[in-house]
């Protein structure tokens, strides 16, 4: 029989630990390549599916840019149509409005003129005369009246 020395058992103990330990490492390279694989695809699909995502996105904004393109030339159009609007209001009044209120006031002052003195009127008489505040009618009893002196 043989014995075993120190050394020897020393050395089978290096060697089952090394076995152990490239035995781990194996495995752990395994699973590594397997993930590797696994997101190699996974970036693989990810790639095939932006790819028409991006030429959506790409269309979509061209098309929102011929949009807001479209809402612009509008937009001045509308500025350029109330500045017209505008001008033609002003010269409107410029040409109508004088005359037209010196015809209402000839035609006040003529109305006024054939019609008489309302002030003459009894108080309770039907063509009670009346005074407007801001839209409002008061009738003549409501108002109090100054006596002369």
């Amino acid at each position: 029989m043989h014995t075993v020395s120190g050394g020897e058992v020393a050395g089978i103990l290096v060697a089952v630990f090394w076995a152990i330990l490239v035995s781990f490492l194996a495995v752990a390279l395994a699973r590594l390549a397997q993930t590797l694989r696994a997101t190699t695809k996974l970036v693989a699909d990810v790639t095939d599916q932006a790819v028409p995502l991006l030429s959506d996105a790409s269309s979509a904004v061209r098309s929102a840019q011929t949009q807001i393109d479209r809402v612009d030339a509008i937009a001045s159009d509308v500025q350029e149509v109330t500045s017209n609007a505008s001008a033609l209001s002003t010269t409107v009044a410029s040409t109508f409005g004088g005359p037209l209120v010196k015809v209402a006031a000839f035609g006040y002052g003529v109305r006024r003129a054939l019609g008489g003195r309302k002030d003459d009127l009894p108080a309770g008489s039907a063509r009670e005369r009346r005074t407007v505040i801001v839209g409002r009618t008061i009738p003549a009893a409501r108002r109090t009246k100054r006596k002369k002196d």
